[in-house]
């Protein structure tokens, strides 16, 4: 646990539980999740595409809707988020125009609005709860580890994974280096050495006339 009010210590946990942090070390939460959690994980990741879809929409309707010309205000923070003032305060403003003959539109775009703050909420929501279920699992795996299942983690999956990675991104480097150089050395003979005798032979011509011009012999 890393939480220490009287340190005041602020490093970012790797998982949390019931308010409280914890830092794996030497097995971070991601080799656990990898090895036992993928189908979770997965679950996640496509409830996260579903959370952005539903943020970008809205903020996509907010922009087109909103401003000096706009049928609603920005209700984003600073932060981008819509806060549950805000989401009321648009239903304020929805109630106030109720029955107006000519607010047609305008109740219409705030009704949308209202949809869209529900629909990234909901999915947030759904997302935040994933991942603290997750977290639990995650935990209480920590406890059910043998020796084996920790060197493998710790061996295997961490250690042998930073050293391929790392001779991986060498590799990248070195392909790049080479491949620049050959672009370098194409480029600098592509002419044949033929041609450059001649455009040097054509351009001591040049020069030579240039002199006589200005009464200077060679």
């Amino acid at each position: 646990m890393i939480e220490d009010k009287e340190k005041k210590i602020k490093e970012t946990p790797d998982l949390t539980f019931k308010k409280k942090k914890y830092k794996m070390d030497l097995i971070p939460p991601s080799l656990i999740i990898a090895r036992h959690f993928a189908a979770e994980q997965s679950a996640i990741e496509a409830l996260e595409v579903k959370q952005e879809a539903a943020a970008r929409e809205l903020d996509e309707f907010i922009e087109e809707n909103s401003g000096e010309e706009g049928l609603i205000d920005d209700p984003r923070n600073d932060k981008g988020s819509v806060t549950k003032a805000a989401a009321q305060e648009i239903k304020n403003q929805l109630t106030s125009i109720e029955g107006q003959p000519d607010g047609a539109e305008e109740r219409a775009s705030l009704h949308r609005c209202l949809e869209l703050v529900a629909a990234e909420t909901a999915a947030t929501k759904a997302v935040k709860d994933a991942r603290a279920a997750l977290d639990v699992k995650v935990l209480a795996q920590y406890a059910k580890l043998t020796e084996a299942e920790i060197k493998t983690l710790v061996v295997d999956d961490k250690w042998f994974a930073a050293i391929w990675s790392a001779l991986e991104g060498e590799l990248q480097r070195l392909t790049q280096a080479l491949a620049t150089r050959v672009k370098e050395l194409e480029e600098r003979y592509t002419a044949a050495l033929p041609v450059l005798v001649d455009q040097i032979d054509e351009l001591s011509e040049k020069v030579e006339a240039h002199l006589k011009a200005m009464g200077v012999s060679c």
